[in-house]
């Protein structure tokens, strides 16, 4: 796993925080993420299945296709072309989503060793009914975004997110937070007890 980067772009007064990692050869994905107040406004993946097995004379070609994705997204930031998903939310229309609820779902066995398998649902407060195609993000309190994730719901409103928990510093908290068109959720939960405290 090759390390990726961590930029923050300011447009006018807007600051954008833009995230870019490899995955690993597991899933052989570059993951680029762009928060803004703390929320999730742009992802987009690449994979790189034809450099594997990756070799030592594929690195250099990897880490120009992270370096390339990552200014790629940055320049799309300052083009503002995120401008519309990063503004502050405003009342919710007749129809729309007002609140989302945030679940997971394993709570009890999702943390193992240092890997965290999150399997989280999302649904709408009011009616109880399945979100999909929700941004799910996850995050770990108190510590650098390096260690955050994000993924969509599905069909069912269902998400699995895999975050890697740092060696050193071990976080209070993990922070779920779910978003939808002008809608958003949170979740908060300790690992030290992994009660779920819902914000």
């Amino acid at each position: 796993m090759l390390f990726g980067h961590n930029t923050d772009v300011k447009v006018g007064e807007t600051v954008y925080h833009v995230q870019t990692e490899d995955r690993g050869v597991a899933t052989a994905v570059i993951d680029t993420t762009v928060y803004c107040r703390g929320r999730v406004v742009h992802r987009c993946t690449s994979n790189y299945q034809d450099l594997l097995p990756l070799q030592p004379e594929g690195q250099p070609v990897l880490q120009g296709r992270i370096d390339g994705q990552h200014n790629a997204v940055i320049e799309k930031v300052r083009s503002g072309e995120f401008a519309a998903a990063a503004a502050p939310n405003s009342p919710a229309k007749n129809g729309e989503l007002s609140e989302l609820s945030v679940e997971l779902l394993n709570a009890k066995e999702w943390l193992a060793g240092q890997q965290g398998h999150l399997q989280v649902t999302v649904r709408e407060k009011k009616s109880g009914s399945a979100v999909a195609g929700a941004t799910v993000a996850a995050r770990m309190e108190g510590l650098p975004a390096n260690g955050a994730c994000s993924a969509q719901t599905g069909g069912d409103g269902t998400a699995r997110l895999e975050l890697e928990l740092p060696l050193v510093a071990v976080p209070e908290a993990v922070i779920l937070e779910a978003t939808h068109g002008k809608a958003k959720g949170l979740l908060k939960f300790s690992l030290r007890t992994k009660a779920k405290q819902p914000v």
